[in-house]
């Protein structure tokens, strides 16, 4: 039953990463591969207040938020007006980048040694001791963020990046500042990646650097790419069937050091049939061209 469980938290820490992602690639057209940077500045800002300084779960969460939002801007503000593989390339550098700080600053991270004993979250005196209740609490913050997300999608401000992803030079044209709503998009979407970062720590209870690396990056985008983008209904059957996939594998009695090589082949498969039968993805509306 608990194996039942941890998979369904897994789930809702990556559908907000999905989600997340889902604002930048599916509504303002701009393909990130940094995101599991941010998954790990949330993870790691999250940590280090909580066991060093002794702040509550929420003071601790809502820093590791501005903390992703406002260290976005490094690479926002220089790399946004860059387009296509150049901005890829942009946040590849990034992703590289955060995790050889992570990675090598060990007097504040501890390295490749990782940090444990990660407190559980406490919530108005409840402490979150089992599997049931953290996954209870998971629901509750992928919802919230969820219905943020779709709120921010559907309003003006997503109708804008829609059209910044069509067609950006007629968007300028009709007075919008272009690169100031990238930026702002980009920012967000750091912030729902920090908020997994929190929630993945405390309920792990232990982070390292190697579960923010740039695999982790693609394997994000792989979920929306998969499922779909420009929607919601996308990132949540990409999110769904990219975590329960390779679980299934467990049940064919496969050993472990295949295991994980066929499901790297699995990832690949489906994005090549994808990409060649349904650009949109599976749920999708955006097409990769």
């Amino acid at each position: 039953m608990n194996y039942l469980l941890h998979i369904l938290v897994i789930i809702c820490i990556y559908l907000v990463l999905g989600l997340s992602l889902n604002l930048i690639v599916g509504y303002t057209g701009l393909l990130s591969l940094s995101h599991a940077a941010f998954y790990g500045i949330g993870a790691y800002i999250g940590t280090l207040l909580m066991m060093n300084l002794g702040l509550g779960f929420l003071p601790s969460l809502a820093l590791a938020v501005i903390g992703a939002m406002l260290l976005s801007l490094t690479i926002s503000i220089p790399s946004l007006r860059l387009k296509g593989d150049y901005f890829m390339l942009a946040t590849l550098g990034f992703q590289i980048i955060v995790f050889a700080v992570l990675y090598n600053w060990v007097g504040l991270t501890r390295g490749p040694f990782g940090i444990p004993g990660i407190p559980r979250p406490s919530l108005f005196g409840f402490q979150l001791r089992t599997v049931g209740h953290y996954l209870g609490f998971s629901v509750a913050v992928a919802a919230i963020c969820l219905g943020l997300l779709f709120l921010i999608t559907h309003s003006p401000f997503g109708r804008v990046l829609k059209a910044i992803r069509e067609d950006e030079m007629a968007a300028a044209a009709l007075g919008k500042d272009t690169p100031r709503l990238k930026v702002v998009a980009f920012s967000i979407a750091a912030g729902f990646a920090a908020v997994s970062g929190v929630l993945f720590a405390t309920y792990m209870r232990y982070i390292d650097p190697t579960s923010f690396t740039l695999m982790e990056s693609i394997f994000i985008l792989s979920v929306i790419v998969i499922g779909g983008t420009g929607n919601v209904s996308g990132p949540i059957a990409g999110t769904i069937l990219l975590i329960v996939l390779p679980e299934a594998l467990r049940f064919l009695r496969i050993p472990d050091a295949i295991a994980a090589n066929m499901r790297q082949v699995i990832y690949g498969l489906a994005i090549i049939l994808i990409m060649r039968y349904r650009p949109q993805g599976l749920l999708g509306e955006y097409r990769f061209e």
